[in-house]
């Protein structure tokens, strides 16, 4: 059994929940879901401009643990782009 997950400061609120291809009912899609620590981690690299370490400040968690959120955001963007899938933005 893994240690209990750190509390991570999250700042982020999103107006929508899902982005799509434009054109076809969700129904149809695959879905890829996006944690909202995985949102957060995006927010703060790419749209603030943090450093990595900056990140992981903010969000009260280790430079490595920001890493790995970060490397699993960006892989599940990168197949729904690819793939044609639903991006599912779970704020909770």
């Amino acid at each position: 059994m893994g240690r209990p997950k750190k509390h991570r400061h999250i700042n982020c609120s999103i107006e929508g929940h899902y982005f799509k291809p434009q054109g076809i009912p969700l129904s149809e899609l695959k879905e890829v879901e996006l944690a909202a620590d995985e949102i957060e981690a995006i927010r703060l690299k790419y749209v603030e401009g943090l450093e990595q370490i900056a990140g992981a400040e903010r969000m009260g968690i280790s430079q490595s643990t920001f890493q790995r959120i970060l490397n699993s955001a960006l892989t599940k963007v990168s197949t729904a782009l690819v793939e044609g899938s639903a991006i599912k933005l779970n704020t909770k």
